[in-house]
C-alpha cells in the first residue's frame, strides 16, 4: 500500500513542504525557556532554599531541564 501524503503537508517542486507550526507554539516554547530561567534565578537569590526547599542543587537540574526542553521545541520551530 501506498503511503499516503498528510493533510497538512504540501509537495513542492518533489519536496513536502511542512505546515507551519500552531499559533500556541511559539509562546510555550519561549515560556518554558523564560520558566527554567525564573527557577534558576530563584534558586541563587534564594540562597539555595526555593523553590523546592529541600532538594538542594536538584532545583538546578529542573530548572535546566524545563528551558532545555523550550530549546529542544525550536529544532521543531517552522
Amino acid at each position: 500500500m501506498a503511503r499516503s501524503e498528510k493533510d497538512d503537508d504540501r509537495v513542492v517542486d518533489g519536496e513536502r513542504e511542512e505546515a507551519p507550526n500552531p499559533v500556541w507554539f511559539k509562546p510555550v516554547m519561549i515560556g518554558f525557556m523564560l520558566l527554567g530561567l525564573v527557577w534558576v534565578l530563584v534558586f541563587y537569590l534564594s540562597s539555595m532554599q526555593f523553590p523546592i526547599p529541600g532538594i538542594g542543587a536538584w532545583n538546578l537540574i529542573i530548572g535546566f531541564g524545563i528551558a532545555f526542553i523550550g530549546f529542544l521545541m525550536t529544532t521543531r520551530w517552522r
